[in-house]
């Protein structure tokens, strides 16, 4: 295979099915890839990035018809930039063997980590660039290749990136896989070394089952409701701004946006009007403005209306942020408005189904016990965003929620360390990516024993069995 081959647009379950055999081939042929070229297509995967990063935000912000070029270069360019280059700057450190271990006398025991040999990345539409590129980071650092299956929700980006990708890289390293839901169904299907999927947990089911018919290991990445947990002595104006800057942030299309805020029955109404008050500071219009993200299609632009509209029949009290005299609701447009629900409740569709939009239900709570009692109480969550100053009150929600990830007085920041594990737990899905977890996860642990000269641990296992060695054994157990 060389550089510049593609698989055709909806490809056919044997041409896929031949082409990962084909890379797998090439993996054993050319046998664990040394340190230098897995940095080799780590940077090519950088420069690709950095080169073409015009390009790539224009075809987001077409697939969306507006989508903020600023968050396009955060989330979508620098980002996935940042974890290549860890994965890089680590990598020699991470491939080395660990310290030899002397489990019996004159006996050494390690962990090599082996690449897996083909990884498969199937890849979601909100985030659509860095979704593929991080767990691709993760699979070039560990020794693996690729085989990218973007959205067909964002046609262009996913067609400028396979473009890109047999540009950059030769069709045995890394190659892309175009179609829709059927396409996707047979990738889930094929018997690839490891599978990481980032998308919803109704697909997830699917993805997992067809998995399992390969015994496929796999990642699943999700989401889920994550909550924000607003102690009692929490700064109101600084929690309502930052729950507002990740919920606004790429209309809140996000698996870790905050889904629902708890905070004391007292302060529920000045949380509202801190939010209106951060969200007219940052966005003093919305429908022209190149800032603020669309839908990415009427789909889902008519399900926040109609999550609204639910809560409201309801008996759930609305309260729009649009900026005063905008009229939002134009299906055209697709930009949804953030929108306040309050007195949410369990029987409401926005308190049942992950929001995935501007739309952000409060509920009151009277006490912090009540408020975890909550949390606990449903799906574990991707993340868990707790504000409030009071130490003992963090320590408290850290041991008594559980969750894929804790933040402190802020939202989402985590997913920007990749010193840190990636994931989620329970319904909100398995296993880790980013940095060295992400190395790891897609790396086979290999014990290395080497037995001592004398063999005196074999010796134990060896009739005819004497006395002598029955008392070592007894020994033993006696500690």
């Amino acid at each position: 295979m060389t550089r510049h081959f593609r698989l055709p647009a909806e490809p056919s379950a044997d041409q896929i099915r031949a082409h990962l055999a084909a890379m797998k081939q090439a993996q054993l042929d050319a046998g664990p890839p040394a340190a230098e070229l897995r940095k080799d297509r780590l940077s090519r995967a950088i420069d690709l990035l950095r080169t073409h990063q015009d390009a790539l935000v224009d075809a987001l912000d077409a697939d969306y018809s507006c989508r903020s070029r600023q968050q396009t270069l955060l989330a979508d360019i620098l980002a996935p930039i940042e974890s290549l280059r860890f994965n890089r700057d680590h990598l020699d450190e991470w491939m080395r063997a660990t310290d030899a271990l002397e489990p019996y006398p004159g006996a050494t025991a390690r962990v090599r980590y082996q690449p897996l040999g083909v990884v498969g990345v199937i890849s979601p539409w909100n985030f659509p660039i860095v979704l593929a590129f991080g767990p691709i980071a993760s699979a070039f650092a560990a020794g693996n290749r690729a085989i990218l299956k973007p959205s067909e929700l964002t046609p262009l980006t996913s067609e400028l990136m396979a473009d890109l990708i047999a540009r950059y890289f030769d069709a045995d390293e890394l190659t892309t896989v175009l179609g829709g839901a059927g396409t996707g169904a047979v990738f889930s299907a094929l018997p690839f070394d490891h599978l990481v999927f980032t998308g919803s947990t109704q697909v997830a089911h699917h993805v997992m089952r067809a998995a399992s018919g390969n015994l496929v290991p796999v990642t699943l990445e999700l989401g889920g409701k994550s909550p924000v947990l607003i102690g009692t002595g929490a700064d109101l104006q600084r929690a309502a701004e930052r729950v507002l800057t990740v919920k606004t942030f790429n209309a809140g299309q996000i698996c870790l946006s905050p889904d629902y805020v708890l905070v004391h029955e007292q302060h529920a109404d000045a949380f509202v009007a801190q939010a209106k008050a951060a969200v007219s500071r940052m966005y003093p219009t919305m429908r022209g403005n190149r800032d603020y993200t669309a839908m990415v299609n009427a789909r889902g632009f008519e399900r926040q209306l109609a999550l609204v509209d639910d809560a409201l029949a309801k008996g759930a009290t609305i309260t729009s942020l649009a900026p005063s005299g905008e009229d939002l609701t134009d299906p055209a447009a697709r930009k949804m408005a953030p929108t306040i629900i309050t007195g949410a409740t369990d029987a409401m569709r926005v308190m049942q189904e992950e929001i995935f939009g501007p739309v952000l239900p409060v509920v009151s709570y009277r006490t912090v016990d009540e408020a975890m009692a909550y949390i606990n109480a449903r799906p574990r969550p991707l993340a868990t965003y707790y504000f409030g100053d009071d130490s003992q009150e963090q320590e408290r929600v850290a041991a008594g929620t559980t969750s894929g990830a804790l933040v402190i007085n802020d939202a989402m920041t985590h997913v920007f360390v990749d010193a840190l594990p990636f994931g989620g737990v329970g319904a909100s899905g398995m296993g880790h990516y980013h940095g060295v977890y992400g190395f790891r996860t897609l790396s086979h642990a290999k014990p290395v024993v080497c037995q001592s000269p004398g063999g005196e641990s074999n010796l134990l296992m060896r009739a005819p069995y004497q006395p002598a060695s029955e008392a070592v054994i007894s020994s033993l157990i006696a500690g």
